[in-house]
């Protein structure tokens, strides 16, 4: 009796514990069903491309020989991807720690500034912008024609500013004019003259239209006749405009080269100098008796200057770097200022109380409260360096592609750009994957430890 009833009350709880377990199951499946797509696309999109280039990279360039690991061998012995791996770590040490820096001095001084939304907003607003079209912008910026490139136009200005620049960088003289070259790229009369002597100097190469504004006539300065103890001559253009005239006779119709440089030597030492007159006249006086030759510096003559290569072998990659921190300073700035926005302000206010300046503030309080910020900004930056390929394709010339190239690019350029090789590109792919999972990892990891 006593054991038909244990069964019979049992029964009821064992129902009640059934009717509890079906919903839990049909919730089970219902969310399976919601995640299912996302996994199917996931594993489409991530795990089978990764176990395709994982077994391809034990294969050799057709894909029908298994190599083992020869690829990987290879992949050091080439001199290209050595120096892959040598310009990812200059991005991997130079880019995150300079933004970090950047974005931390960013965030707390705008933290003093009135507009600080819209200061903000502006730093932001490159993020925007995709890299294919930061690349062209900054491959227009950094060009080495100063009339195309807006930095070679700065420091051309500026340098144009403080030294000045040829006035005739075409210009050459005659052979058998009189005039010979030096090696330096100067020209001195081959004969020799003394105080009276008058002397013309053509020069050929210019185009009249670069002519300086205010270029006079030189035939009349031509005419002049020099006076006791002065030196005297002309500088001028030896080419009459539509035809005519005779070398090394000064025409009606030639011009003067004003604002020319002149130099009187004698016995390899300059004892005076001047500079032509808008008709090309020039006027030594009071020398001493002696034998002298007329010399036009080679400063006259100087190419104008043409600014920096900063596509050149040595600034590419610096360069590359700039065009970045361009990108992602807003980033940092703005990742770094919203910790910034929950430190306790009381331990700010209590270190001015005790005296402290804004340095030590700095420096003492502010970084180490935001030592766990400033680090996943680090690693994800890292994280995001290693990947570059977008800047460095497109900025970086085809001359120098190969003193630019990353791992990023040197696995396309290995694979689909001219090498063919999937089987190397493969490699590559896996060990950028092997270089990126361990910063993943960590900032997975600092995610959990924060929320938890």
């Amino acid at each position: 009796m006593t054991a038909t009833l244990v069964k019979e009350a049992s029964r009821p709880a064992a129902a009640s514990a059934g009717v509890r377990r079906r919903p839990r199951r049909r919730g089970r499946v219902v969310a399976l069903l919601f995640v299912l797509p996302a996994l199917l696309l996931l594993g489409a999109l991530v795990v089978y491309p990764v176990l395709f280039s994982v077994g391809r990279s034990f294969f050799d360039a057709s894909g029908n020989r298994f190599v083992g690991g020869e690829n990987y061998t290879e992949m050091f012995r080439d001199p290209a991807t050595l120096k892959a791996v040598r310009n990812t770590a200059i991005w991997v040490v130079v880019a995150p720690t300079l933004l970090t820096g950047l974005g931390l001095i960013l965030a707390v001084l705008v933290e003093k500034v009135r507009w600080a939304t819209a200061f903000k907003l502006l730093l932001f607003m490159p993020m925007a912008v995709s890299f294919l079209a930061a690349g062209i912008i900054f491959r227009l910026a950094y060009d080495e024609d100063p009339d195309k490139g807006v930095l070679n136009a700065a420091v051309v200005s500026v340098h144009d500013a403080f030294t000045g620049t040829s006035t005739y960088p075409t210009a050459r003289a005659r052979d058998g004019q009189g005039l010979t070259k030096e090696p330096d790229g100067a020209y001195r009369t081959t004969a020799a003259l003394t105080p009276g002597d008058t002397v013309t100097l053509g020069l050929v190469g210019v185009q009249p239209k670069d002519l300086p504004d205010g270029a006079e006539p030189a035939h009349a300065a031509a005419g002049r006749t020099s006076g006791p103890g002065e030196l005297s001559g002309v500088v001028y253009l030896d080419f009459t405009p539509g035809g005519g005239g005779e070398q090394g006779q000064v025409d009606r119709r030639e011009s003067g080269l004003p604002d020319m440089r002149v130099e009187a030597v004698r016995d390899g030492e300059v004892v005076a100098s001047t500079t032509t007159a808008p008709d090309g006249s020039f006027r030594f006086d009071g020398l001493p008796d002696g034998s002298y030759t007329v010399a036009l510096p080679a400063a006259n003559f100087a190419p104008p200057y043409e600014g920096v290569s900063w596509l050149g072998p040595a600034l590419v990659t610096p360069a590359i770097i700039g065009a970045y921190l361009w990108i992602w300073t807003g980033f940092a700035m703005v990742l770094i200022g919203a910790g910034l926005s929950t430190l306790p302000r009381d331990a700010l206010e209590a270190a001015r109380m005790d005296g402290a300046n804004e340095w030590q503030i700095f420096r003492r309080i502010t970084v180490p409260l935001l030592a766990p910020v400033l680090t996943v900004v680090f690693v994800t930056l890292v994280i995001n360096v290693m990947k570059v390929f977008d800047l460095v394709y497109i900025i970086a010339p085809g001359p120098v592609q190969e003193d630019a190239t990353v791992l990023a690019t040197q696995m396309w350029l290995v694979s689909f750009g001219g090498g063919n090789n999937q089987g190397l590109g493969s490699a590559l792919g896996v060990l950028l994957l092997l270089l990126v999972v361990p910063a993943m990892v960590f900032n997975v990891r600092r995610f959990r430890r924060s929320q938890r």
